[in-house]
């Protein structure tokens, strides 16, 4: 392939980065990709079983208008990969407290044309014998969403990317980097690109001060399961399930595909340092188990497979934006926004890679990465 469009430097290799890369050797760039582990990377945000998408964005309904590009986009990374890692399926959401969520979600899922109807409080028993009905107010049914496996979408878009030219570089930990010259060092040496694209993660602040005022590292906790015998063939059936009670928050990956059940906690604890260890101690699963506790039936007979630290990168604000910027004359910064950031990688990055292609202006592509475009913009990418 023709590297006529120029050298561009990529530093993380995420679904942030990755997608990035990919998006900008379809362009035709030459792309590096620095990591600064292995590649894929355990220790990443990105590196999972499987994680969630959906069209249904509650308040951020920016975002909902940005998802049928998202899904698009997967679908053309898939193609490329050769494999679709993509479980399709509804999401359920149990709505106990009066949370601002199915009004929004209604106006957004109707503007898409995307179906989503409410399951009667007395059919849930039945369908969903696993979920604790007390205090349950609403039950609603969004379409088209599912579950992405992340660890095999990584590993897949690895091997595409080194197969179509793309030069990894890993154990490579950058510093000073120099978003005027285009340059930045890695393990001691200097290397110089037309640009620099930093997708570091939660390790963002540690290279780049550009996004050190929005966002902070956040140390979250999950838990795989093995659930009790006469719960096990109801979880073969059941699609994502989303709790947004005040208390019994949590949203829950059923077993698919050879992954395990896992649960995970919606409050972020924006604390930790992403090069400190991933050992779950009890005190970080504390408040997911007493969610858990909350949002199903005999919680405490699930038996525990693992618990597992990961470093989301979050705002400090509870915008939940994602924080892109250019930097300099030749770098833009790449940061998520929480649990955004995987179903969102390649419409972010490819939104980036046609910045710096001239195909859509710096602002356009801030406010696309902000969810700030109308739904009429939105259907125009």
């Amino acid at each position: 392939m023709s590297h006529s469009r120029g050298h561009v430097i990529v530093v993380g290799a995420g679904i942030a980065g990755l997608s990035t890369a990919w998006a900008l050797m379809r362009r035709g760039f030459k792309v590096s990709v620095f990591e600064q582990g292995p590649i894929p990377n355990p220790r990443a945000t990105s590196y999972d079983e499987h994680r969630i998408t959906r069209h249904a964005y509650g308040t951020l309904e920016g975002y909902a208008y940005l998802m049928p590009r998202a899904f698009a986009l997967y679908e053309e990374m898939f193609k490329d990969i050769g494999a679709r890692h993509f479980a399709p399926g509804s999401v359920v959401y149990f709505l106990r407290d009066d949370v601002d969520w199915f009004e929004p979600v209604s106006r957004s899922m109707a503007a898409l044309g995307k179906g989503m109807h409410e399951i009667p409080l007395g059919a849930v028993p039945d369908r969903f014998p696993m979920i604790e009905t007390k205090s349950l107010a609403r039950c609603v049914e969004t379409e088209e969403g599912g579950m992405l496996f992340p660890i095999r979408i990584l590993t897949d878009l690895t091997v595409f990317l080194g197969n179509a030219g793309v030069s990894f570089h890993a154990d490579a930990r950058v510093s000073d980097v120099d978003p005027e010259a285009g340059t930045l060092v890695a393990n001691g040496e200097i290397h110089r690109a037309d640009r620099i694209v930093i997708a570091a993660g939660a390790w963002v602040n540690k290279i780049t001060p550009v996004v050190a005022d929005a966002v902070i590292p956040s140390r979250q906790a999950v838990m795989y399961l093995s659930p009790p015998a006469e719960y096990v063939e109801a979880w073969k059936s059941v699609p994502v399930l989303i709790d947004l009670g005040t208390e019994s928050g949590t949203y829950t990956l059923p077993p698919r595909m050879g992954t395990r059940l896992k649960v995970g906690d919606h409050v972020f604890t924006r604390s930790g340092d992403a090069d400190g260890d991933r050992i779950a101690t009890e005190a970080d699963v504390a408040r997911l188990n007493r969610a858990a506790r909350l949002a199903y039936r005999y919680f405490d007979r699930y038996q525990v497979l693992e618990k597992k630290i990961c470093f989301y990168t979050v705002t400090r604000d509870p915008s939940e934006e994602f924080q892109v910027k250019p930097w300099g004359r030749k770098a833009w910064v790449v940061s998520a926004c929480s649990g955004h950031g995987f179903k969102l990688g390649p419409l972010i990055g490819d939104g980036v890679a046609a910045a710096i292609a001239g195909e859509r202006s710096d602002g356009d592509t801030v406010r696309l990465a902000a969810g700030r475009m109308s739904l009429d913009e939105a259907r125009a990418l």
